[in-house]
């Protein structure tokens, strides 16, 4: 397989050199209190949401959403310094509220997505014939996502795709608190994540990609002493992991691109987008078509991100 024409960006990718991690107080930062945060959240809408309903349960994000944006000083200023990017000017107190709006909204949702009560949203599928086509292969991929919109979205394609199969893939800390929350939702729901750091990790990885899986993974933040590269992001230079695109490397699987992106009420758009396809690569071509990959990422997920801004849920900042 040849490698595809490089963007200017996708060339940029391959030509860096990989950034040294950054520091260990930043990496703590998103590591420990958005992800403990988020957790603490999405309990408390699972309490609210599974005993009073969807309906009630967003007449509660108002004063919630409120909150937040009076006093997580942090939070705030991220959301500020990412929409100023995204919108192309000053946010201003109804654009910060809407962000946090649409990220309580997701939190919610997902509750139903989990539960498999999708057939109330009107969820719209673009790029479903990828899906269709990986599915008759039986081959698997790697399907790569963002802390933007819902990924939990993808369960409504399972009702009409009967044989698609999804394997999340986690770092075992966040895979712990993912799975308390799954076992509040639906306990069988726990047994679909996948613990990285493991010592049967990448077996357990192959072995639901050899089964045809979809195995789910979120790209866009990177951990201390991981692998990435400084890319061009909203006009400032930000670090993407190549993790997860080496992995796709060498199990040697294609990678597929998913974002949920809410649109207000009950309607999602769900786009699937090829990224690679590592299936055929030459050893020696890999390294390349990794840095390629991680830069055709960071493109369309800055073509979302300026499609749509309140979607993104990375609330610290992500250029430093």
């Amino acid at each position: 397989m040849k490698l595809p024409l490089r963007t200017k960006r996708a060339a940029d990718a391959a030509a860096s050199p990989i950034a040294p991690p950054p520091s260990r107080r930043r990496r703590r930062e998103w590591m420990n209190r958005p992800e403990r945060s988020t957790t603490a959240a999405i309990k408390f809408i699972v309490w609210v949401a599974l005993r009073l309903g969807r309906r009630a349960a967003r007449l509660l994000l108002y004063p919630i959403c409120l909150y937040f944006v009076l006093f997580s000083r942090k939070p705030r200023r991220a959301s500020a310094l990412f929409l100023s990017k995204a919108l192309g000017r000053p946010p201003g107190f109804g654009d910060l509220f809407r962000h946090y709006h649409v990220f309580a909204a997701c939190l919610l949702d997902r509750v139903f997505f989990l539960n498999d009560q999708t057939d109330d949203f009107d969820i719209r599928v673009h790029g479903e014939d990828i899906v269709i086509d990986l599915m008759r292969r039986g081959e698997g991929c790697l399907l790569i996502g963002a802390h933007m919109g819902s990924f939990e979205a993808i369960r409504m394609l399972g009702h009409r795709q009967r044989d698609l199969r999804v394997s999340l893939v986690m770092y075992e800390e966040n895979a712990r608190k993912i799975n308390s929350v799954l076992n509040a939702i639906n306990p069988l729901l726990s047994m679909e994540v996948i613990a990285l750091g493991r010592p049967d990790s990448m077996l357990r990885v192959r072995e639901r990609l050899d089964q045809g899986h979809f195995v789910g993974m979120l790209a866009d933040r990177t951990l201390d002493g991981e692998e990435e590269v400084r890319l061009p992001f909203l006009g400032q230079p930000a670090g993407f992991a190549l993790g997860p695109f080496q992995l796709a490397a060498m199990l040697k699987r294609p990678v597929v691109l998913m974002v949920g992106l809410y649109q207000g009420g009950r309607c999602y758009d769900v786009h699937f987008e090829r990224i690679a396809d590592f299936s055929d690569v030459p050893a020696q071509e890999r390294p390349g078509l990794v840095r390629w990959a991680a830069g055709r990422f960071a493109d369309r997920l800055e073509h979302y991100s300026l499609s749509s801004p309140y979607n993104w849920f990375n609330f610290y900042d992500f250029w430093k």
